[in-house]
């Protein structure tokens, strides 16, 4: 296997929108740098889940629902 082909593993900061530090082991930065997130994962919908609805006012999931209602659907 070659040498130096795989980048450093190291313990890095990671402060969350809400002040909240902890520590996770990267490839980002250098040992102990710190990586301020702009977005924070325990709040957001992308990662809780919540807020997913599918709102469609007569639109494409309407018309398939429409075109193909006979199936068995």
């Amino acid at each position: 296997m070659k040498t130096d082909t795989h980048p450093e593993y190291h313990l890095i900061n990671v402060k969350l929108t809400d002040g909240t530090v902890f520590q996770m082991k990267s490839t980002w930065g250098k040992e102990g740098d710190t990586l301020s997130l702009e977005i924070d994962p325990t709040v957001h919908p992308a990662w809780t889940g919540g807020g997913a609805r599918l709102m469609d006012s007569g639109g494409r999931v309407s018309k398939f629902k429409n075109k193909y209602a006979g199936l068995g659907f």
